[in-house]
């Protein structure tokens, strides 16, 4: 299998890396040239700096897109056009539309598009939604996160709500198995240019909710996650990976292996490309995850809750 990846900065050197483990990587594509160049010769693998050139001079399966967020519509359309596979980091697209033109796209040239939803491979998300889903502590009613840190430097075109507080949107959903009817969301800014902190609360059928608390303020790095359910509390740590049961009477540690969620989440695009697995975030949960960001910040600056109808 041959992948090519199209953005080397900031989190997209932790993809090259990965990719060039795996030895799929064959070539990088920077529009800054000394970038382009540092990543090929770094992996000795051909480099580019604009898209056009990659396309008409190399023979590739798949791309992966680690660009700034405004960039992605444009790059994803002409690699779907190409009829690759194409991953794009998080979120997929800055306007909602945007997203489902692309899903369309996909569809028509058979080929797979999905998103970099990160903890949908973290170890950690997965010990917990296996619990959840064998309703092993009664049932699973609310869901709370925290996700806190100095805003990282590579991040410029978007706000807190776009960055950070999606991941926690999309794993709400996916521990839920549910989409949300109803966001309400606080948000404003203090040190930048677009929000830096913000509380959102998604509303989900039969009164169960989800609440992610993300701030760029912090100057210790917190990414915590709470699944309250009727017989128990089951705490986890993003970044530790350790789970912890509270039950009335006492607590107790859930052991699992610690592993690289990128890895893993690389390894699923490269199995769906191969007919392997199923891809576990499909493009229009993506979009999904999009549109409620779209509705907090809507809400945040309304002050009123915006009510949702999702696929």
């Amino acid at each position: 299998m041959k992948i090519v990846q199209i953005g080397t900065g900031g989190w997209g050197k932790n993809h090259t890396r990965v990719l060039s483990e795996l030895g799929v990587l064959v070539a990088v594509c920077d529009a800054d040239s000394q970038k382009s160049k540092e990543y090929g010769e770094k992996y000795s693998v051909n480099h580019y700096e604009s898209l056009d050139e990659l396309l008409s001079s190399e023979e590739f399966d798949g791309a992966f897109v680690v660009t700034p967020t405004s960039t992605h519509t444009e790059i994803a359309k002409k690699l779907l056009e190409a009829k690759k596979h194409v991953f794009v980091e998080k979120p997929m697209t800055y306007k909602s539309e945007d997203g489902e033109k692309l899903v369309k796209l996909a569809e028509k040239n058979k080929v797979i598009l999905t998103c970099g939803y990160i903890e949908r491979f973290n170890p950690a998300v997965d010990v917990v939604k296996k619990i959840v889903k064998e309703k092993k502590f009664g049932d699973l009613v609310m869901l709370e996160f925290h996700r806190e840190n100095r805003m990282p430097m590579h991040i410029k075109d978007v706000g807190i709500i776009y960055d950070t507080s999606v991941h926690d949107i999309d794993t709400a959903n996916w521990l839920f198995d549910d989409m949300p009817n109803v966001v309400f969301a606080r948000a404003g800014r203090i040190k930048h240019e677009h929000e830096d902190f913000a509380s959102i609360m998604l509303g989900y059928k039969n009164d169960k909710v989800a609440i992610i608390s993300s701030n760029w303020i912090t100057p210790k790095r917190v990414r915590k996650f709470n699944a309250v359910c009727t017989d128990a509390i089951i705490s986890s740590d993003f970044i530790t990976q350790e789970i912890i049961v509270e039950k009335s009477e006492n607590s107790e540690t859930i052991q699992n292996e610690k592993q690289e969620p990128l890895l893993l989440e690389i390894q699923s695009f490269l199995g769906a490309i191969e007919g392997k697995n199923e891809l576990i975030v499909t493009s229009q949960q993506a979009v999904n995850v999009t549109k409620i960001a779209e509705a907090a910040l809507l809400s945040s600056q309304k002050g009123i809750p915006i009510y949702l109808d999702l696929k």
